[in-house]
C-alpha cells in the first residue's frame, strides 16, 4: 500500500497502534465478562477500563456509555419513543431530523415514518435553527437527532444552539458524534446532548464496535435492540466483544492526547489540497467552504464531473477517494446532504470527498492534485470545461 494514498477516512481510518496492540491483547483474554471466576472478572476489568476511555473522550460518566456493535446501532438503539427520564415517563411523540443526517438516522429507528419529521438546512449546510424552533413548537416532547457534524461536507453543525431550543420544548437531543469524535472537542455536556453516538474505526479502532452515551443514567431506554441476558447494564444484551471494546478504549485513549496536534496536521494539509484544487480548476466548488468544518473533510465538484468517473480515474491513479457517504454498498447516488443545500443539478452528482487522517503526508496531498490535474485535463480536453 506504499504506492496509494488514502484519502477516505471518513469511510474509516486504519487501526492505531496502540488499538492493534491491545487488541491483540484482548484476543487472549479468555474469561466471560459475565463470569463470576477469576478469568472472567479479568474480561470484566479491562471492559470496565475501555468504559472509563471512552467515556473520557467525550466528557461522559462511564456508567452512562453502552457497547453497541457499530455507530448504526448505537443510532438504532437511542432512536425510539420509549425514552424516559426520571422527570417523563411517557413516550417521546415525534422524532425531528435534520435534512443532511447520516442514512442510519434518516432510517428513524423505532419510529413510525409518519412521526418522523425533517427540518431544513441553509446552503452551506448548517442547521436553520428558525426552522428548529418552530418545529419543536409544535410538537409536545420531540426527541430531535442532530449530527456534530457532516460525513460528507465536513460542516460543522451548532449544537449546543439546538440544544437551548429542544430542551426549552420540553425535548430531549441526540447526537452523532461518529465524525466528529477524536477530531473536535465533543463534550457531551458542553454540547447539551442527551444522547450521544460514536464508531470504533473512525478514531483508530477496530470495525464492529461502537457505543451509545448517556448524559447521566437518569435517561433510560426502555426498549433495547437486543433482549436476552442483563449485559451492558441490561441496555445491550449479549456477550461483549472484549477484545474490539479494549481496542475501541485504547484508540479513544491515543485520540484523546492527540487530538490537538493531530487537527492541526490536517487542517494544514486540507488547506494545501484546497488551495492546489483551486489553481487547477477555479471552476471546482468546495462545499461548506464558508461555515466551519472539520478540519480533515474536503467536498468539491466541478461542472460536468461524474463522480463515478473521478472515484475510479483517482483509483486507477493510486488515490483512495469517495464520492461521499460509505454506506451504500458501492451504489454511487446524488447527495441528499447537496440537494438539502440546494446544489445545482450540474453539480450534485459530480460531488467527490477527500478525507484525511493523522498519517496522512504532503506527498500524499501531492499525489491527489497530480492525479486531478491529469484528469481535469481530460474532461477539458471533452469539452466539458472543468480545468483552467
Amino acid at each position: 500500500m506504499s504506492d496509494r494514498s488514502y484519502l477516505d477516512w471518513n469511510a474509516t481510518a486504519p487501526l492505531r497502534d496502540e488499538a492493534r496492540l491491545t487488541l491483540e491483547e484482548g484476543l487472549a483474554l479468555l474469561g466471560n465478562p459475565s463470569s463470576v471466576h477469576a478469568e472472567g472478572r479479568g474480561a470484566r476489568r479491562a471492559v470496565e477500563a475501555a468504559r472509563e476511555q471512552v467515556a473520557a473522550l467525550l466528557g461522559a460518566f462511564p456508567a452512562a456509555v453502552t457497547f453497541t456493535s457499530s455507530g448504526t446501532e448505537a443510532n438504532m438503539l437511542a432512536l425510539t419513543p420509549l425514552i424516559e427520564t426520571a422527570a417523563e415517563k411517557r413516550p417521546r411523540s415525534q422524532l425531528i431530523i435534520s435534512a443532511i443526517e447520516h442514512v442510519s438516522v434518516r432510517a428513524g429507528g423505532r419510529f413510525p415514518r409518519e412521526a418522523i419529521a425533517e427540518t431544513a438546512v441553509d446552503s452551506e449546510g448548517r442547521l436553520d435553527l428558525a426552522a428548529l424552533q418552530e418545529a419543536v413548537g409544535k410538537t409536545p416532547r420531540p426527541l430531535v437527532s442532530l449530527m456534530a457534524a457532516n460525513n460528507e461536507t465536513g460542516v460543522i453543525q451548532p449544537v449546543a444552539q439546538a440544544a437551548a431550543i429542544v430542551h426549552a420544548a420540553g425535548g430531549l437531543l441526540h447526537v452523532d458524534a461518529v465524525q466528529a469524535a477524536g477530531r473536535i472537542d465533543c463534550d457531551i455536556i458542553a454540547l447539551g446532548a442527551d444522547l450521544l453516538t460514536l464508531s470504533a474505526h473512525k478514531i483508530g479502532g477496530p470495525k464492529g464496535v461502537g457505543a451509545l452515551l448517556r448524559r447521566s443514567e437518569d435517561i433510560h431506554i426502555a426498549d433495547p435492540l437486543m433482549r436476552g441476558g442483563g449485559q451492558e447494564r441490561s441496555m445491550r444484551a449479549g456477550t461483549e466483544n472484549v477484545p474490539g471494546i479494549i481496542a475501541f478504549g485504547a484508540a479513544a485513549a491515543a485520540a484523546s492526547r492527540a487530538r490537538a496536534a493531530e487537527a492541526a496536521h490536517m487542517r494544514l494539509l486540507r488547506d494545501q489540497l484546497e488551495a492546489g484544487l483551486r489553481a487547477i480548476s477555479p471552476q471546482a466548488v468546495i462545499f461548506g467552504a464558508d461555515a466551519e468544518r472539520l478540519p480533515n473533510t474536503t467536498l468539491f465538484a466541478a461542472p460536468g464531473m461524474k463522480a463515478e468517473t473521478a472515484v475510479i480515474a483517482f483509483d486507477l491513479e493510486g488515490v483512495a477517494v469517495s464520492s461521499g457517504a460509505a454506506c451504500s454498498s458501492g451504489k454511487v447516488q446524488p447527495s441528499h446532504v447537496l440537494a438539502a443545500m440546494g446544489v445545482a443539478p450540474r453539480l450534485l452528482r459530480g460531488a467527490v470527498r477527500v478525507s484525511l487522517g493523522w498519517a496522512t503526508t504532503t506527498a500524499d496531498i501531492e499525489k491527489f492534485l497530480k492525479a486531478w490535474t491529469k484528469l481535469a485535463t481530460a474532461l477539458s480536453k471533452e469539452g466539458r470545461g472543468i480545468a483552467a
